[in-house]
C-alpha cells in the first residue's frame, strides 16, 4: 500500500511518498517536483500541469487555474472578483460557482469540485507511475481557515478521483509534524519548546504556533490572512506596470486577456529577481500587437508599492500569539516557509517584531507535502512509524442557535477530533443549523453555516415536547456531524429506551429516526395486571377445606397494599390510617388463632371487616370507574390527534424545507457526485483515446523518417531500384497525408493501416538484411565447430581420428562453396549453415561415441503391463526410425530396418522376462534407445551429411517465389502439404521451447529430436514429388515425433544414460 501526501496549493501542488528510507518528493512527467494547478481544455483533450500552463496564453478562456480560491465560495459574494478571471463563470443551482467553457465542440459547465477532482486524478496518475502501484489512501493538506463546506468539497473531489483521504490535515500542522519528527534533539524534557511557523503562500498567509516535547506535539493556535500572499504582491506590481505601460505606450493591458496573463507572468519574474537583486528589468516582446515593452523596477519602489501588504504580515502573528496565550519572548524559534517567503522586506519586518532572525531550516515548498506523507504513514498499516502524539487545534468557534439562545459546541482552539453533548426539546421535525461564530478573521464569501441537520421522531410523542440529548462530533477532518441521539427520562418515572439511526447524505441533512419503546410504566392497566398476578400466586396455596379462611386471608392481602398504592391518590390520610390499622389487627388475629377458628368465625370476621372498609372501597370503586372512562376518552382523543397530525406534519415539512433552504450550502449531493464521477470517467477515456491516436501518429511519422534513413543507409544494398522507388513514393504520400490538416478526422485505425502498408512494402528488404547478418554469424559458428572437432580428433584412436577429420574436411569444402555462392542467385541461407553445423556435430559425435552391444536381460518380478509401460519409449523410438527409413535409399533403408528389428526382438524378450525388475529394466531401455538412435543417426548422416555442390541447398527468396508460382500443379495438394509442413514446424518450435526448462540430459535428447525433424523435413522436397504423399508422411511423422518427445519429457532423468 502506498503512503502518499498531497499539498494542493493555489499555484502549484507537490506530492510526497513515505517509504522505508524516508520521505521522497515525487517528480512529474517533466521531472519537476512541483506541478502547476492548471487544467486546460483543448479541442479534443485536456492538458494538466505544465502542459496546461503552456496553453494559458493561447487559450485563456478554456484554461482554469487558481481553483483553490473558488472552492466553497458563493457566487454572489465573490462576483466582482470572478470578473477578473479569464474564463467565464455563472451562478450554480444552490448559489455556488459554475465554470463555463467550450470543449469537444460543445459547451460545458463544471463546478470547482469537478475541476479539483480532475486535478486529483492527474496527481493520482503521476503518483502511480512513480510508486508503480495503485494509490487510494492518502492525506491531503488544507488551509486551517477552510470551513466545513470547503473541507467536504475537498473530500468530494478526492472521491471523484478515486482517492480515499485518511485525513484532511491543516497545512501548519503538517509543517509542524515534519519539523518535530526530525528535531527531537532540540526539544527539552523540562518544558515545551514553542515554535511559530509562518507560511506565506501564493494566495494566503497562515501562522501556526506549536509546543514541542519529546515525541509529542500540540498546536496552540492557528491564525491566517486568506487575502495576503505572493499573488497579492504580484497584483501590486501588475497594476503599477499596467498604468506605466498605458502612460508610456498608450495601450490598455486590462482590455486584452492574453496581454494581462503575460504581464502577470512577467511581474512574478520581477518579484523573484528583486528577492536577490536591488533592481530588475522588465522586457515583454509584442505585448499587444507589435508593441515591445521595456521597463525597470527597483526593490525600494516595489517595497513602497507593497507597504500596505507588508504591514498586514504582523497581524496574523499577533492573533496567533494571543490565541496561544504567549508573548513574543516565549517563542523559541520562528520558521519561515512558503513560496512568497523570500521577499527581503518580510524577513526584515519579522526580525524587527520578534527580535530574532527567522529560520529557514525547512524546504519552503515541500514541507507541507512531506508532513502529510508522514501523517499518512502513521495511519497506514504498511509502515511502522514510532508513536508520535499530535494534538491539533480548530481555528473557529462552533455553536447551535436555539430558542433558549446560542449553545456553544466547540470553542475556538478546541482540539479535535472531539465529541460534546447538548439537549434540546422537540416533538416535530425541525431544522438544526450548526454555525460558525462570524469573527473578524472569518473568510469572506464563505457561508457561516457549518452544517444543517433535519431532526425528526419516527413517531409523534403524546407530550408537546420531549428532551433529546445529542452527541455532536468534530471529526478527524474538522467536519461537524451528529454522532447519536437519545430521549431523556422525564420526572414521572417514564423511562424511554430509544434507538437512533443517522442518515447523512451529501446535502448534509440528518434524518434522525427515534423510536420510543415503553420499558416500564406504572399505569392503571399494569397495576391491575400486578394485582391479578399476586392473587393467582396466593390462590396456589389455597386448600379446599380452608376455602373461607383463605378467602378472608386473600382479601386482607389484597386490600392492605391499596391505601398506600393504587388508592393513594383517592383517600385522605385519616382514612388511610384507619384502614391500615384495622388491616394490621386482622392480620395479627389471623396468625394468632392457630387455625382453631371455625368457618363461621372467619365468615363473621370477614363481614365485620368488610363493613369497616365498605365506605372506602365504594369510594375507590367510583374513582376507578371514573379513571377508566377518562382513559377511554383520552385514547379516542389521541386517535383524533393522530389524524390531525398527518396534516400538521405536511405543513411542518414544508416549513422545514423553507428553513433548510435558508441554511443550505453549495455542496454536491450524492446524485451530483455520481454524475461528476461519470463525467470525469468519460473525459478521461476521451483523453486516453486522443493520446493513443497521437502516439500512433507520432509512430507513423517516426517510421517514415526512419525508413528513408535506412533505405539510403543500412538497407541500400538489399533493395532493388524498383523497390526503393515504390517504398519512397509510398512514404511521400503518407507524409503528405499526415500534414494535410486531417488530424481531427483521422482515427487510430487510419494510422495503424498506414503503418501496416509501409511495413508490408519494407518486409522483403528487411528479411534480406536480417538474413545477411544471420548467415555471417552462422558461418562463424560453423568455422568454430570445425576447429573444435579438428582439435578433438587428435586425442582419438587412429581409426576414429581419420573419420572425424574426413567429416571436418567435407564440412570445410561445403563451407567454401557456400561462401562462394553467397552473392549468387542461388545463395546459401543461414538455415542451410545451421543444418550443416548439426550434421557436422551429429557425424562427429557418432564416430567419437563407442558402439556397445545390446545389454543382456536380467530377472525381475514386476507385472507384464508395467514392463510394457516401461519399455514404451523404445517402441516410440523404433516407430520413428521405421518412418524415417521409408525416405532413405534402399541400402540405408535396409540397414535402419535391420537395426529396428533387432531392437524389437530385445524389446519382446525384455517384456516377457517375468523375473526382470522395473528398476533394472528402465535404465536398460534408455541404454537401448541411445544405441538405436546413435546407430540410426550414423547410417542416415554418413556420406550424405552435406548438400552436394551440384545441388544447392537454398536460393534467392524472390527467385523461389517466382519458381513456385510456375511449378504449382494442384492448389489443394499444395495447401495440404503447406498445412502439414507448418504443423510440423509448430511442433518443433514448441518442443524446442519446452526443452529449455528440462534437465540437461532430457534437454539434449529433445533438441536432437527437433534437429532430426528439421533434417527430415528439409529432405522431403528431394525424395517425393507428390504433395499429397508428402502431406501424408509429414502427418505420420508428427505423431511419432510428438510421442517420442513426450516420452522423453515424462521419463525420469538418470545420472547414467548408458552411452
Amino acid at each position: 500500500m502506498s503512503v502518499i501526501g498531497f499539498d494542493i496549493g493555489n499555484e502549484s501542488c507537490v506530492i510526497a511518498a513515505a517509504r522505508r528510507g524516508g520521505v521522497d518528493v515525487l517528480l512529474n512527467d517533466e521531472s519537476k517536483n512541483e506541478t502547476p494547478v492548471v487544467v486546460s481544455f483543448g479541442e479534443k483533450q485536456r492538458f494538466f500541469g505544465s502542459a496546461g500552463a503552456a496553453f494559458a496564453t493561447a487559450n485563456p478562456k478554456s484554461t482554469v487555474s487558481q481553483i483553490k480560491r473558488l472552492i466553497g465560495k458563493l457566487y454572489k459574494e465573490v462576483e466582482e472578483d470572478l470578473k477578473l478571471l479569464p474564463f467565464a463563470t455563472s451562478e450554480g443551482p444552490r448559489g455556488g460557482i459554475l465554470i463555463e467553457l467550450e470543449y469537444l465542440k460543445r459547451k460545458w459547465a463544471f463546478t470547482p469540485v469537478e475541476i479539483l477532482g480532475m486535478l486529483f486524478k492527474h496527481l493520482k496518475q503521476i503518483t502511480e507511475k512513480n510508486v508503480e502501484s495503485v494509490v487510494v489512501d492518502c492525506v491531503i493538506g488544507i488551509p486551517s481557515y477552510f470551513t466545513d463546506l470547503q473541507r467536504r468539497m475537498y473530500l468530494d473531489a478526492a472521491l471523484i478521483a478515486g482517492l480515499r483521504p485518511l485525513r484532511l490535515m491543516h497545512d501548519g500542522t503538517a509543517i509542524a509534524l515534519g519539523y518535530g519528527m526530525y528535531k527531537q534533539a532540540d526539544f527539552s524534557k523540562s518544558g515545551p519548546t514553542n515554535v511559530m511557523f509562518i507560511d506565506i503562500g501564493h494566495c494566503d498567509t497562515q501562522v501556526t504556533v506549536a509546543a514541542f516535547e519529546p515525541w509529542k506535539m500540540k498546536i496552540l493556535s492557528h491564525s491566517f490572512d486568506q487575502n495576503l500572499g505572493g499573488k497579492d504582491f504580484d497584483e501590486v506590481l501588475f497594476h503599477h506596470l499596467a498604468a506605466e505601460i498605458k502612460k508610456a505606450y498608450k495601450i490598455d493591458v486590462y482590455a486584452n486577456a492574453r496581454a494581462s496573463i503575460r504581464l502577470r507572468a512577467s511581474c512574478e519574474k520581477v518579484k523573484k529577481v528583486l528577492s536577490a537583486d536591488t533592481h530588475a528589468p522588465l522586457t515583454i516582446d509584442c505585448l499587444m500587437g507589435d508593441t515591445d515593452v521595456r521597463g525597470f523596477v527597483t526593490r525600494k519602489e516595489f517595497e513602497n508599492l507593497s507597504s500596505k501588504l507588508l504591514e498586514r504580515i504582523i497581524v496574523p502573528c499577533n492573533m496567533a500569539l494571543k490565541d496561544a496565550g504567549l508573548s513574543v519572548d516565549k517563542i523559541d524559534t520562528i520558521e519561515l516557509v512558503g513560496s512568497a517567503s523570500h521577499i527581503p522586506a518580510i524577513t526584515r519586518i519579522l526580525r524587527k517584531f520578534f527580535k530574532k532572525e527567522p529560520a529557514r531550516t525547512l524546504n519552503a515548498r515541500e514541507c507541507v507535502a512531506r508532513g502529510c506523507a508522514l501523517r499518512c504513514a502513521m495511519l497506514s498499516p504498511s509502515l511502522i512509524v514510532r508513536d508520535y502524539k499530535i494534538e491539533d487545534s480548530f481555528p473557529y468557534s462552533i455553536e447551535i442557535p436555539s430558542p433558549k439562545g446560542e449553545f456553544m459546541l466547540f470553542p475556538k482552539g478546541s482540539s479535535f477530533p472531539k465529541v460534546t453533548k447538548m439537549e434540546l426539546q422537540c416533538n416535530t421535525p425541525f431544522c438544526l443549523p450548526v454555525t460558525y461564530i462570524t469573527e473578524r478573521d472569518f473568510p469572506a464569501g464563505i457561508s457561516h453555516i457549518a452544517g444543517s441537520f433535519e431532526i425528526s421522531l419516527s413517531e409523534p410523542s403524546d407530550a408537546e415536547k420531549v428532551d433529546v440529548e445529542f452527541r455532536v462530533k468534530l471529526n478527524n477532518h474538522g467536519i461537524v456531524e451528529i454522532d447519536s441521539a437519545k430521549i431523556l427520562e422525564d420526572n414521572n418515572h417514564f423511562a424511554r429506551n430509544l434507538y437512533a439511526r443517522i442518515l447523512i447524505d451529501n446535502s448534509r441533512v440528518l434524518n434522525l429516526s427515534i423510536s420510543e419503546n415503553l420499558e416500564y410504566a406504572s399505569t392503571n392497566e399494569e397495576l391491575r395486571e400486578a394485582k391479578e398476578k399476586e392473587k393467582k400466586l396466593v390462590q396456589q396455596d389455597i386448600k379446599v377445606e380452608e376455602a373461607q379462611r383463605n378467602t378472608f386471608e386473600s382479601f386482607v392481602y389484597d386490600t392492605r397494599s391499596k391505601p398506600s398504592g393504587a388508592y393513594q391518590s383517592y383517600v385522605t390520610d385519616s382514612q388511610k390510617e384507619v384502614t391500615t390499622n384495622n388491616l394490621q389487627k386482622t392480620k395479627d388475629l389471623l396468625y394468632e388463632d392457630n387455625d382453631k377458628e371455625s368457618e363461621q368465625d372467619y365468615t363473621q370476621r370477614l363481614n365485620d371487616h368488610k363493613k369497616e372498609v365498605r365506605e372506602l372501597q365504594s369510594q375507590v370503586t367510583h374513582m376507578e370507574t371514573q379513571l377508566e372512562n377518562e382513559r377511554r376518552a383520552r385514547e379516542a382523543m389521541q386517535e383524533q390527534i393522530r389524524e390531525q397530525m398527518k396534516e400538521v406534519m405536511q405543513q411542518q415539512k414544508a416549513e422545514f424545507k423553507r428553513q433548510f433552504d435558508k441554511y443550505t450550502d453549495a455542496s454536491a449531493t450524492n446524485d451530483e457526485l455520481r454524475e461528476a464521477k461519470g463525467k470525469e470517467k468519460m473525459l478521461a477515456e476521451q483523453h486516453i483515446k486522443v493520446e493513443e491516436t497521437k502516439d500512433q501518429r507520432n509512430t507513423l511519422l517516426y517510421i517514415i523518417y526512419d525508413t528513408r534513413k535506412k533505405l539510403s543507409g543500412a538497407y541500400r544494398r538489399y533493395a532493388t531500384d524498383s523497390e526503393k522507388e515504390l517504398i519512397t513514393n509510398n512514404l511521400q504520400k503518407t507524409e503528405d497525408w499526415l500534414y494535410d490538416d486531417n488530424d481531427d478526422e483521422s482515427s487510430e485505425q487510419d494510422y495503424t493501416g498506414k503503418l501496416k502498408d509501409i511495413k508490408k512494402l519494407l518486409e522483403p528488404v528487411e528479411n534480406r538484411y536480417k538474413e545477411e547478418n544471420a548467415i555471417e554469424k552462422a558461418i562463424k559458428s560453423l568455422q568454430s565447430c570445425i576447429a573444435k572437432y579438428y582439435s578433438h580428433a587428435d586425442s582419438l584412436p587412429d581409426d576414429k581420428k581419420e573419420k572425424v577429420k574426413n567429416v571436418c574436411r567435407e564440412a570445410e569444402h561445403w563451407l567454401i562453396n557456400a561462401i562462394s555462392q553467397k552473392h549468387s542467385s542461388s545463395k546459401t541461407l543461414s538455415s542451410d549453415v545451421d543444418r550443416a553445423i548439426y550434421f557436422l556435430e551429429s557425424n562427429c559425435e557418432s564416430i567419437i561415441r563407442s558402439e556397445p552391444s545390446f545389454p543382456r536381460n536380467e530377472k525381475h518380478v514386476d507385472s507384464k503391463s508395467a514392463r510394457e509401460e516401461a519399455a514404451k519409449p523404445l517402441q516410440t523410438c523404433i516407430k520413428k526410425y521405421k518412418l524415417l527409413a521409408e525416405l532413405l535409399p534402399v541400402e540405408k533403408k535396409e540397414e535402419v530396418n535391420s537395426l529396428c528389428r533387432e531392437a524389437e526382438r530385445w524389446h519382446v524378450m525384455a517384456v516377457s522376462q517375468e523375473r526382470l525388475s522395473l528398476k533394472t529394466l528402465s535404465p536398460k531401455v534408455n541404454q537401448v534407445i541411445d544405441i538405436v538412435e546413435s546407430k540410426c543417426q550414423s547410417i542416415i548422416s554418413v556420406k550424405s551429411s552435406f548438400p552436394s555442390d551440384e545441388e544447392p541447398v537454398g536460393s534467392d527468396q524472390m527467385d523461389q517465389t517466382v519458381e513456385s508460382d510456375q511449378n504449382d500443379q494442384s492448389l489443394d495438394s499444395n495447401n495440404a502439404r503447406t498445412v502439414a509442413t507448418k504443423a510440423l514446424q509448430a511442433h518443433i518450435a514448441k518442443y524446442r521451447s519446452r526443452a529449455e526448462s528440462l534437465p540437461v540430459d532430457m534437454k539434449e535428447k529433445v533438441k536432437v529430436e527437433c534437429m532430426t525433424a528439421e533434417q527430415w523435413l528439409s529432405s522431403l522436397s528431394r525424395s517425393y514429388s507428390s504433395p499429397n504423399t508428402l502431406a501424408t508422411y509429414i502427418n505420420r511423422f508428427i505423431e511419432g515425433f510428438e510421442s517420442n518427445c513426450e516420452g522423453i519429457i515424462r521419463s525420469k532423468p538418470s545420472s547414467s544414460t548408458g552411452r
